[in-house]
């Protein structure tokens, strides 16, 4: 099966005052993927976030942590010992006892955000969240996995308001987590499950040039279905859906970045700089460099 198999992709970010009256700020965000039988947590993190699965901890901050494979179990002073399922979302309150680990026989993959502010304060407040409904079930979906990976993305730029920018995809996230938990009757269906998990293949599998038909061998589908499934679903035929993604991504990167062309094509797995020019120029009617200007 297919899944991010990169590790660990995380940034702890500084805040400054100017950061804090905007409120809402963002102080970590990142992903990893733990497989059975391995260390949890990994080392790699800084002594505040880091913990002893077996004595738990408290952090200053909420967090919306999102498992998108794998199982494991999460507890805190408000939420007995529960088993976790891939597809399911804990919530992390600030000054909260919480542990939570991925089990040793099948890991799991996880996205993390953690953020403060009035903002939330007030969200929580108005009872939108709370401590005492901490795992919400939203299901596996792509469109939450790109959030988080655009919030890596942003964190690890660094740019200027990259603050603010965090801020309205945290809320993002939170606000999609809130509507797939209350609108699950769609979503439930197996098939749909599958078509998501394949967006989440492909989000995560961007730079690379992937089989359509091996991700439905993969997903225990056959391809006719999962074409016609997953075109039902999206607008799109599978591999047109991927061909979407990257030229998103393309477009992103020409007008937010002064990399080369040849090194754009080389980063979204074109294979060659040709075929990445025929590749743009078919789908938006320019060149990249045009298009650039």
């Amino acid at each position: 099966m297919w899944y991010n198999d990169s590790g660990i992709d995380f940034k702890y970010l500084l805040i400054n005052e100017k950061d804090k009256k905007f409120g809402l700020t963002v102080d970590s965000v990142g992903f990893q993927t733990i497989p059975p039988h391995t260390p949890y947590p990994p080392t790699k993190h800084p002594k505040s976030h880091f913990f002893r699965p077996d004595k738990g901890r408290i952090l200053s901050s909420h967090h919306i942590v999102y498992i998108s494979k794998g199982k494991g179990s999460f507890s805190s002073d408000t939420t007995r010992k529960t088993d976790i399922a891939k597809g399911q979302v804990i919530l992390l309150f600030p000054g909260q006892w919480h542990t939570y680990s991925p089990s040793e026989e099948y890991g799991w993959d996880e996205y993390y955000i953690g953020f403060t502010g009035k903002i939330i304060d007030n969200i929580v407040a108005h009872d939108f969240i709370s401590p005492e409904n901490q795992i919400l079930n939203v299901g596996i979906n792509g469109d939450l996995v790109n959030l988080y990976a655009t919030a890596i993305k942003a964190a690890k730029e660094d740019k200027r308001a990259s603050q603010q920018y965090l801020a309205g995809i945290a809320l993002n996230i939170l606000g999609t987590v809130l509507s797939l938990t209350q609108n699950k009757n769609f979503r439930s269906k197996e098939s749909i499950q599958k078509i998501e998990l394949a967006k989440i293949i492909m989000i995560e599998h961007i730079n690379e040039n992937i089989n359509m038909r091996e991700i439905a061998v993969n997903l225990g589908i056959s391809y006719s279905a999962f074409r016609r499934v997953f075109k039902e679903y999206t607008g799109y035929a599978p591999l047109q859906f991927f061909h979407e993604l990257k030229l998103r991504r393309a477009k992103k990167l020409l007008t937010e970045t002064s990399k080369p062309l040849k090194e754009i094509a080389d980063e979204l797995g074109f294979g060659t700089y040709d075929y990445f020019l025929s590749f743009f120029e078919k789908r938006t009617g320019q060149s990249p460099s045009n298009y650039r200007k």
